[in-house]
């Protein structure tokens, strides 16, 4: 619960204290530190762990797999997955495979992944599917996409992310015919766009915001804010990076588009609401957009706090200029 709140420290406070740790309490330590990036502590705890008597299960194999994926460890992510069929005989589910999917997926290896997909004894699922169109969108790889989106229509045709995704990879390499035939598509099928929403708890009241938001009683403080503190930033060297804007408009509007995004408007709006010697705790409902990534950490470098950040797949520590992803997500 904690790990999962984004506190981690506590979490592994109150983890140090049981002494008679079951296969539970492992697998969710384990799996705490691979949600917050810091997958060589996953990797130590797991070594410890097969110090003790207590096995790993199938769900502790997840958390490893899970933590070398979000760290980039490759090789040690195969090394463990041989080890959970040679050394426990426990026979790969369908998340053990997506886990290995991410992995290479995410490290730039598409191919392999996907030549890895081709060989799995099972049938893939949308785990698997979502998670080599994911890698596709990262790493820009359009062909390969279109193939993976394809298999993912037929299984998950109701899930309008995977369409979204398309789109985005699309969008970032400026085809924009074909990103207009999937919002038509969308149309047609009836789905729409999960919006981008950041929310920020103050007080034990829950405050949200989507891009351009002027809804919050508080909005032309926030914005005032918000504009003092792009000044500072633009002083400290940061650039938008209007890649991250997948939508064919001028690059000045890309880059107020940019400014207003729902991360740095709970960033924000968390400065200006919280005292200046605690950390900042926000969450998105999809990934984190990767402009907003670079300039959270040029904030926490100008006031000199650390800003944490959970989005659909992980937790992000931000604390003077530096994640604890490694820029690796």
């Amino acid at each position: 619960m904690y790990a999962k709140c984004g506190r981690l420290e506590i979490a592994r406070q109150i983890f140090n204290k049981i002494s008679d740790r079951n296969v539970v309490l492992w697998s969710a330590m384990i799996a705490g530190y691979g949600m917050h990036g810091y997958g060589e502590d996953a990797i130590a705890l797991f070594s410890e762990m097969r110090l003790t008597v207590v096995e790993p299960n199938d769900v502790t194999f997840v958390s490893v797999l899970s933590a070398c994926s979000h760290a980039g460890l490759v090789d040690k992510g195969w090394e463990y997955f041989d080890c959970m069929i040679q050394d426990y005989g426990i026979i790969p589910k369908s998340e053990h495979y997506a886990c290995v999917v991410d992995l290479l997926g995410r490290a730039g290896r598409l191919d392999e992944a996907h030549d890895f997909i081709k060989k799995m004894p099972l049938e893939p699922g949308v785990s698997v599917w979502g998670a080599l169109l994911g890698a596709c969108r990262i790493h820009s790889n359009i062909e390969l996409g279109e193939r993976v989106a394809e298999y993912l229509f037929e299984l998950d045709p109701q899930n309008s992310g995977r369409y979204v995704l398309l789109s985005n990879i699309y969008a970032a390499a400026g085809r924009w015919e074909d990103v207009s035939k999937i919002r038509t598509m969308m149309k047609e099928k009836g789905l729409k766009k999960t919006p981008g929403c950041t929310w920020i708890e103050v007080n034990n009241n829950v405050h949200r915001f989507f891009v351009g938001d002027t809804s919050h009683p508080q909005s032309e403080k926030i914005y005032a804010t918000l504009e003092n503190l792009s000044r500072e930033m633009e002083e400290a060297g940061y650039v938008p990076d209007t890649d991250f804007v997948l939508h064919g408009v001028e690059e000045e509007v890309k880059e107020h588009m940019l400014s207003t995004h729902s991360e740095k408007l709970a960033i924000a709006f968390g400065l200006m609401s919280t005292s200046p010697w605690t950390s900042i705790h926000i969450t998105k409902n999809l990934r984190v957009c990767g402009d907003c990534h670079n300039a959270t950490k040029v904030i926490s470098t100008i006031v000199g706090r650390e800003i944490i950040v959970r989005d659909a797949n992980r937790f992000h520590h931000f604390k003077d200029g530096y994640c604890s992803c490694g820029d690796y997500w």
